[in-house]
């Protein structure tokens, strides 16, 4: 997007992930038109300063792009509640981040007009500013009608990643790929670490952090373009 396609950006969701989007789509030369309550409002006034806190139906009207980040669990009724009470308008971009659902779920913004984009930046929200630095390394996959395609792809790289188009109906095997990075390694590190320490070794987080970050390292090479070959294995 060039300078004169800056737009008034609202944000719903004011948990981990809704304010860093919000604060590296500013960074981008976005303006912030308001963000919803939060239950922790000194970290989001820390990350979004002086970011008017709104009703959703208000971050929605007075907004050319409203970013909703809520758990995939809410998402469907979040953006049909905004449509019952009139809340979405033509011509407006609706982007959601939840990695599980692709466009579809913002079919009822898209009834009135609204442009339907699904972006999901590929990190784990602290919720900090720290993850506008992770957000410079990570890849977002983005989905999107054609026609607004490159929309979505702009929006991605302009929060720092790399965008990878993934089709609507592919989605929820991505939201299950994303899910078991996620939720499945660190229960497995959780474990890991419960057992170090009945065994009595101290600070086991500490102690399992090489090996944990070098068997990623190794996996993740493994799984990538530039995977050894089998017999350069030890």
């Amino acid at each position: 997007m060039n300078q004169a396609s800056r737009l008034g950006i609202g944000i719903i969701g004011a948990g981990r992930v809704g304010p860093v989007i919000g604060a590296a789509l500013a960074g981008a030369g976005h303006a912030l038109t308001g963000i919803t309550a939060s239950s922790d409002p000194d970290r989001v006034e820390a990350i979004l300063p002086g970011v008017p806190v709104l009703p959703a139906d208000e971050v929605a009207r007075r907004s050319e792009l409203v970013i909703v980040a809520v758990p995939g669990a809410e998402l469907a009724a979040v953006v049909a509640g905004l449509a019952e009470v009139g809340a979405w308008q033509p011509g407006q971009l609706v982007l959601h981040t939840d990695p599980a659902h692709g466009a579809g779920v913002l079919a009822p913004a898209a009834s009135r007009g609204a442009i339907p984009l699904a972006v999901h930046p590929a990190i784990a929200f602290t919720g900090t500013t720290i993850d506008l630095r992770q957000l410079r390394e990570a890849f977002a996959a983005v989905t999107a009608p054609a026609a607004v395609l490159p929309i979505a792809q702009a929006l991605a790289v302009e929060l720092g990643c790399e965008p990878v188009v993934v089709a609507e109906e592919d989605r929820a095997a991505y939201g299950e790929a994303i899910a078991t990075a996620t939720e499945f390694s660190a229960s497995i590190v959780r474990q890991a670490a419960r057992l170090l320490e009945d065994a009595g070794v101290p600070a086991p987080g500490r102690y399992l952090a090489p090996l944990v970050h070098s068997t990623a390292e190794r996996a993740l090479v493994e799984a990538g373009d530039g995977a050894p070959a089998d017999d350069d294995l030890p």
